[in-house]
């Protein structure tokens, strides 16, 4: 059975860290287990295979000012934030051996968010051409979608906008798009959420689409 740890807030760069170990032992066989990682950073923009300082419109020392750190990472995609009130999940999934292509595995993650959203009276959809979930007029975007695959193995995953600032979104171009602002489920419905609820309904909609899984206090535990 899969098993999920909620990691708490935690530095991108040392959740990154703890991805590649997982993936490596998942990769190796040493980990005969899927695993997904939950998690929320500090302020931080990363940058995807695509994702270029040229849709970052802010200077450096303004980043050092705002606390806001600069990632390149090798997932998919363009450039993106990551905040508190973000709820992030990092699924390391071995989609060979589920037999799972990989437009279905994005779909399901969209489908997780799709229903996430639902569930607290907000509805969301698809963008055929851009990976992720929106408002219903396509103008302003609530949760993202990045992945990697190693050797069958899926890492990074999406982040959905919980009760996040959004200004931060304000000084890039959110996934290298012009002219598309971010949002969040607070702001759609007009009300703060409390993270622990969401984050439970969350997990129940991950066992839904891709199977029980056990939740451990931490990886040391898994063997």
């Amino acid at each position: 059975m899969s098993f999920l740890v909620d990691l708490g807030a935690t530095s991108y760069i040392a959740c990154y860290a703890t991805q590649q170990a997982v993936v490596a032992r998942r990769c190796s066989g040493d980990l005969d287990r899927d695993c997904f990682l939950l998690t929320e950073h500090p302020p931080v923009y990363t940058l995807g295979k695509r994702g270029g300082e040229q849709h970052l419109h802010i200077s450096k020392e303004m980043l050092a000012q705002k606390g806001i750190d600069v990632v390149s990472i090798e997932r998919g995609g363009e450039i993106t934030y990551h905040g508190p009130g973000q709820l992030v999940l990092y699924p390391i999934l071995h989609l060979r051996k589920r037999k799972m292509r990989v437009t279905e595995y994005v779909g399901l993650l969209e489908e997780t968010m799709i229903r996430l959203a639902a569930d607290f009276g907000v509805r969301v959809v698809r963008n055929t051409r851009n990976a992720g979930v929106w408002t219903e007029d396509g103008r302003s975007k609530i949760g993202s979608i990045g992945i990697a695959i190693r050797h069958g193995v899926s890492f990074h995953g999406f982040a959905f906008n919980l009760n996040t600032d959004l200004e931060p979104f304000s000084w890039i171009n959110p996934c290298g798009l012009t002219g598309v602002t971010a949002t969040s489920l607070a702001r759609e419905a007009g009300t703060d959420f409390d993270p622990a609820e969401v984050k439970k309904r969350l997990l129940s909609i991950v066992a839904d689409l891709f199977g029980e899984f056990t939740v451990v206090d931490s990886l040391h535990s898994v063997k």
